[in-house]
C-alpha cells in the first residue's frame, strides 16, 4: 500500500477477468486471422499462376520498337521477359509502368545473344503465352563482316527463337520482320502496274546482287536449313534488307516444317519518341532529313509508321487467334519526297531538302496499304503525329547536333 498525499495507493495486482466465454472467443478469432491469412496467401499464389500464365518473351526488348512493345505489354497486364545482348542498357525499361520495383515482377530482363541457343531457351521457357522476336542486327555504319554481323545473327537468331518457342510449348511467334524483306523490289512496279506494294512482295535479292552484292557461298544452319551469303566491296551495299529478307524466308520454312504458329508483321520507316539512349536506325532516317540529307532512299521507301502503332499491331497480332501470314504496318504508302515536304512543314526551323523528281520511281501510292491491320481494328496515328513526336525527341535526347532547334 502506498500513500500519496493522503491518498493510499493499492499496489497489488488483481487477475484479469476471463468469462467462460473468453476461450472460445480466442480460439474462433485466431481461427479466422489464419483462414485470412491462408486466404492471402492462396489469393496471391493464384495471382501469380495468372500473372505467369500471360507470360511472353520479348527479344531485343530495349531497342527502340521493343522498348514500345514492352511499355504496352506492361500496361495491358502480361508478364514479360525481354531479352538483350549481354552488357547492353535496359535500365530505361526499369522506368515503365509495372518495369520496376514491382513485387509481382512483371517484369524480367534475361541476356542472351541470338547466337546463344541455350540461353533463348532460358528466356523462352515459361513464356507459353506468346514470343515476339524483335531482335535483329541493325548497324547505322557498312558492316565490316556482313555475314558475321548481319545476315547470320539474323538468320541463325530467328531459327534460334523459333526452336525454343516450339520446346517451350509457345501458342505463338509473332516475328518483327520489315519492309525491308519486302522491298528493294523494282521488278514489282513492271509485273503488278498499278498494284501498291502489300504482302505478297518481297525483296528483289537479285538486285542486291546487281548493286554491288556478289554471290559467295553457302552456309549450313541447323534443322536441315541453309541460306546463301553474299559478300562485296562496293559503297552501295544493301545489307539490312538481305538480312530481314533471308530470316523471315527462313522463319516461314521452319514454320511450316514443324506446325509452328508464326505471323510476321512488317512495318515501315518507324517514327515516334525513343524510350532508349541510343540511336536506331530508323530514326536516323528523319535525323539525316533534318541535317540537310539529300538521299532518297530510292527503293527502300514505302512510307511511315508510328512506333506506338507497331507495338499495339504487335499485340493485336498476338491476340486475335485468326490472324496469319504476314501484315504490312505503314500509314499509307507514298513518295519520300512528299515524306520530306511533310516534314519542312511541321520543322520549319531545319533546312529539309526539297524533291522535285519522283524519289520512288513506280510506287503507287496507296492511303490504306495495311488493310489486313484495319481490318483487325487498328487505327493508324497519322505521319504528322509520328514526325513531330520523333523530332522532339531526337531534339531532346541531342541527336540533332549543330541542327538542333534550341527550345
Amino acid at each position: 500500500m502506498l500513500r500519496f498525499n493522503g491518498l493510499a495507493i493499492s499496489c497489488e495486482l488483481q487477475p484479469p477477468f476471463i468469462s467462460p466465454q473468453t476461450p472460445h472467443k480466442i480460439t474462433t478469432e485466431l481461427r479466422a486471422r489464419i483462414d485470412t491469412m491462408a486466404g492471402t496467401t492462396a489469393a496471391a499464389a493464384a495471382a501469380a499462376a495468372e500473372t505467369e500464365e500471360r507470360r511472353v518473351c520479348v527479344t531485343g526488348g530495349n531497342g527502340f520498337i521493343g522498348s514500345w512493345l514492352v511499355r504496352a505489354l506492361l500496361e495491358k497486364g502480361y508478364a514479360v521477359t525481354a531479352t538483350i545482348q549481354p552488357g547492353a542498357d535496359a535500365a530505361h525499361l526499369r522506368f515503365l509502368p509495372g518495369g520496376g520495383g514491382d513485387p509481382s515482377r512483371l517484369l524480367l530482363i534475361h541476356e542472351a545473344d541470338l547466337l546463344d541457343a541455350p540461353a533463348l531457351a532460358a528466356a523462352v521457357a515459361g513464356c507459353r503465352a506468346g514470343v515476339f522476336h524483335v531482335a535483329s542486327p541493325c548497324t547505322l555504319e557498312d558492316p565490316a563482316d556482313p555475314q558475321r554481323e548481319l545476315v547470320l545473327p539474323a538468320v541463325q537468331g530467328t531459327l534460334n527463337v523459333l526452336e525454343a518457342a516450339r520446346a517451350a510449348g509457345v501458342r505463338r511467334v509473332v516475328i518483327t520482320s520489315s519492309i525491308s524483306a519486302m522491298v528493294p523490289n523494282p521488278r514489282w512496279a513492271r509485273d503488278h502496274p498499278g498494284r501498291p506494294v502489300d504482302e505478297e512482295c518481297w525483296t528483289d535479292l537479285d538486285y542486291c546482287k546487281a548493286r554491288k552484292v556478289c554471290m559467295s557461298g553457302v552456309v549450313d544452319l541447323s534443322h536441315g536449313l541453309s541460306f546463301i551469303w553474299y559478300s562485296t566491296a562496293g559503297e552501295d551495299q544493301k545489307w539490312y534488307p538481305v538480312s530481314k529478307t533471308m530470316a523471315e524466308k527462313a522463319a516461314w520454312e521452319y514454320a511450316e516444317k514443324h506446325k509452328l504458329d508464326v505471323v510476321t508483321i512488317n512495318p515501315s520507316t518507324c517514327l515516334g519518341p525513343l524510350l532508349q539512349p541510343g540511336l536506331n536506325a530508323s530514326s536516323a532516317v528523319l535525323q539525316q532529313l533534318l541535317q540537310g540529307s539529300k538521299d532518297t532512299h530510292e527503293y527502300h521507301w514505302l512510307g511511315c509508321v508510328h512506333v506506338c502503332d507497331v507495338a499495339a499491331a504487335q499485340v493485336l497480332l498476338l491476340e486475335t487467334p485468326n490472324a496469319s501470314g504476314r501484315y504490312l504496318c505503314t500509314n499509307g504508302i507514298y513518295q519520300f519526297k512528299d515524306f520530306a515536304e511533310t516534314v519542312a512543314k511541321l520543322c520549319p526551323g531545319y533546312n529539309v531538302e526539297s524533291f522535285t523528281e519522283e524519289t520512288q520511281p513506280g510506287l503507287v501510292a496507296c492511303k490504306d496499304a495495311a488493310k489486313k491491320l484495319i481490318d483487325l481494328g487498328l487505327v493508324f496515328r497519322p505521319r504528322e503525329e509520328a514526325i513531330k513526336d520523333a523530332e522532339a525527341s531526337l531534339n531532346a535526347k541531342g541527336f540533332l547536333g549543330q541542327h538542333q532547334l534550341q527550345i
